[in-house]
């Protein structure tokens, strides 16, 4: 396989990442975008989860400034909020239900964290503006691939790109196409229609709604820099409020299990009212609202797993949630990618023989234990009446005792706050230390009582 041109499909986050690991590797990069791209901060059509809550988690960062050296420090000047190493947790408002988290004493393990509220408008476009800056990469907005080509050895050999405007076609050559079009990519039909087998898909259904609203505050309105509400098997809904760049924050309500989530200004709301702080509910009603309120529906997650096909074209390669749609309430995505990018770079580094089957297998080992903790953490959720009921009710109960020990518990508290920045494994929740710390945190809790 050659290192000519390499062709992304979609200007995604994914896309992006891709289009700037490939510049290093590939004398020409080409960036095929459905939508029109014009320079700046916007919304767009094709990023509906744009509109929505929204951020790069702390694992992801050093992967980020990576791809990007001084990105933080111009998301910065641009106005997002930068917590460099947060020891604070009276930063964050945490709950479940009537359970606040612990707000006093002193993170210890947050040295080296990042945790920055950016817009996805402000940061896929610095982002794209960077991308757009590199010497070889070309960005080809308003057009869309129509057909990847192949040659009778299964070797990528080009695209034929469509003009969406005018429908004018062409043909670019190209040694490896990157498909980075999200959750209705066109591989699994491609590889069936040239003779390959769809791959497996892991897939469960979560019947997840959420509506968002974006609002600009007053000055030093809102002292917090997340408060969020996680939902229960008992209660499964939830919310979250973060501050954004330039006095602007969003607030977003969820619901699992087909849970309606409001559709305009008020009933959002009184959503938040009979859920989110007083204080917060209260600043909320107090700011300017900026736009509608969106909502969006996420109906299954979907893990297609590529690297359990026996064959595969060369030359192909498929990222971000093309490959694994994670449950976007756990914010988990634009960090999937970025692990996903930086899976290509090592793998480019080893060579482009055999380059899809060693990403493949390289990216499962490193979004296995996100999708395992997802499956998890979904499964205590959505209530069922079978015989995982039973089961549900236990972790449930366990998970009660766990977030009871947060509430005065500072150490169990920055423990789950990592949980949900993907820093540490999962398994952290199953120490012995932090056990004895849960079961002495609710016999407090039962005295008091």
């Amino acid at each position: 396989m050659g290192s000519e041109h390499a062709l992304v499909c979609g200007a995604s986050i994914a896309g992006l990442f891709a289009a700037r690991v490939l510049s290093d590797f590939y004398g020409t990069v080409t960036v095929v975008e459905r939508d029109k791209l014009p320079d700046g901060t916007f919304q767009r059509r094709g990023v509906s989860q744009g509109r929505h809550l929204h951020q790069m988690l702390s694992r992801g960062v050093p992967y980020l400034v990576d791809l990007f050296p001084g990105l933080v420090e111009e998301l910065e000047a641009a106005g997002a909020i930068v917590l460099d190493s947060p020891d604070d947790p009276g930063l964050f408002h945490l709950g479940v239900g009537d359970i606040v988290f612990c707000r006093s004493g002193r993170f210890t393990r947050s040295e080296g964290m990042v945790v920055f509220l950016a817009s996805r408008p402000l940061l896929e476009g610095l982002i794209r503006r960077r991308v757009r800056s590199i010497a070889n990469v070309t960005l080809m907005d308003g057009h869309e691939v129509a057909e990847t080509m192949i040659d009778p050895t299964g070797q990528v050999t080009g695209a034929r790109v469509v003009e969406r405007e005018t429908g004018q076609e062409r043909v670019l050559t190209t040694d490896l196409v990157i498909d980075a079009t999200g959750r209705s990519a066109r591989t699994p039909a491609f590889l069936e229609a040239n003779g390959y087998r769809r791959p497996p898909e892991r897939r469960y259904t979560i019947d997840l709604s959420y509506s968002s609203q974006f609002f600009r505050l007053a000055p030093g309105a809102l002292a917090e820099r997340a408060v969020l509400g996680i939902p229960t098997l008992d209660s499964p809904e939830g919310f979250g409020l973060l501050p954004y760049e330039d006095g602007t924050a969003i607030a977003t309500v969820i619901g699992f299990a087909g849970r309606k989530t409001p559709t305009d200004l008020p009933g959002l709301l009184d959503s938040v009212s009979s859920s989110m702080p007083n204080h917060v509910s209260a600043v909320l009603r107090a700011a300017e609202p900026i736009g509608e309120v969106s909502t969006q529906r996420y109906p299954t997650s979907v893990w297609r797993c590529y690297h359990k096909l026996p064959r595969f074209p060369k030359g192909l390669v498929v990222m971000g949630d093309a490959l694994c749609s994670l449950n976007p309430v756990y914010g988990q995505g634009m960090t999937s990618s970025a692990l996903q990018a930086a899976v290509l770079r090592t793998c480019l580094t080893d060579g482009n023989e055999e380059l899809g089957f060693r990403f493949f297998r390289a990216s499962a080992r490193k979004l296995s234990p996100m999708w395992w903790a997802n499956r998890f953490f979904d499964f205590a959720i959505i209530p069922s009446n079978d015989w995982q009921s039973t089961p549900k009710r236990f972790i449930s109960l366990g998970m009660r005792k766990l977030y009871l020990a947060a509430a005065t518990d500072v150490v169990v508290t920055e423990t789950l706050f990592r949980q949900m920045q993907l820093l540490g494994q999962p398994t952290d929740l199953l120490r012995p230390s932090l056990l004895r710390r849960v079961i002495a945190g609710n016999r407090l809790k039962a005295t008091r009582a």
